[in-house]
């Protein structure tokens, strides 16, 4: 057989294989049309109905979120905690009630920052406590600023051991020349209160070495010395 035959020949089969597909094809789609369009008005309606809960629900439920914190935000910043937790009886609710009212949004979850904030300056651990440990967060810089806020939680009950953990936590998460530095401080220090000397100079050391330029390294060495001290004193 011939070169030319032979082509002609695999072309020929290739065309009936290829027809053959396109008629089981066929066949499938003809078996299973309703079944398909079924599954697609599944995705059509789910797709949709996700939209709408985002667009038409969500993100409007949560800019009225974001206009019933905004004159918290202010009494928090003016320290005044317990207008900013519970309202002014008047034209704001307080971060309490944002939090029920809004639950399941970003603001509902900054509101808890807030308020275990404000509770910790308050002087209530517990209520501090129950907030902080809610917060869901996930920003670079608020998300390490909660870990150690809880952090000093513990330490104003007088449980160093965990405050430690949740300093050096904060540090880690915040990873940042600015923050790090501020938590392992926090850190260096509660080591030293429970006399861990060692632990004590090897944060400092730490700070000193790796964040040169900032206050807490310039202040590093006086920890330092005073460890190596109380140390010698034992």
């Amino acid at each position: 057989m011939s070169a030319k035959k032979t082509n002609e020949s695999k072309a020929e089969k290739n065309f009936e294989n290829i027809g053959e597909a396109l008629t089981t094809s066929e066949q499938f789609l003809e078996k299973n049309q309703k079944t398909i369009l079924t599954g697609l008005l599944i995705v059509i309606v789910l797709v949709g109905a996700f939209m709408a809960y985002h667009y038409l629900y969500k993100m409007p439920r949560n800019e009225k979120a974001q206009t019933a914190i905004f004159k918290g935000e202010r009494y928090f910043q003016e320290g005044q905690d317990s207008l900013a937790l519970f309202g002014n009886g008047n034209d704001y609710t307080g971060f309490e009630a944002v939090i029920t009212q809004y639950k399941g949004t970003r603001t509902a979850d900054l509101a808890r920052a807030y308020a275990g904030i404000a509770y910790n300056r308050l002087g209530n651990n517990e209520k501090a406590l129950e907030h902080l440990k809610k917060f869901k967060g996930g920003d670079l810089l608020i998300t390490p600023a909660i870990t150690g806020a809880i952090g000093d939680v513990y330490m104003n009950m007088g449980n160093t051991a965990e405050a430690i953990s949740f300093f050096l936590k904060a540090a880690k998460g915040a990873d940042d020349q600015m923050l790090t530095p501020i938590y392992l401080k926090k850190a260096g220090e509660a080591y030293l209160s429970l006399a861990d000397y060692d632990k004590s100079i090897e944060t400092f050391t730490r700070i000193k070495e790796n964040y040169i330029n900032t206050p807490e390294a310039q202040e590093a060495d006086k920890y330092i010395k005073q460890a190596e001290l109380l140390k010698e004193s034992k």
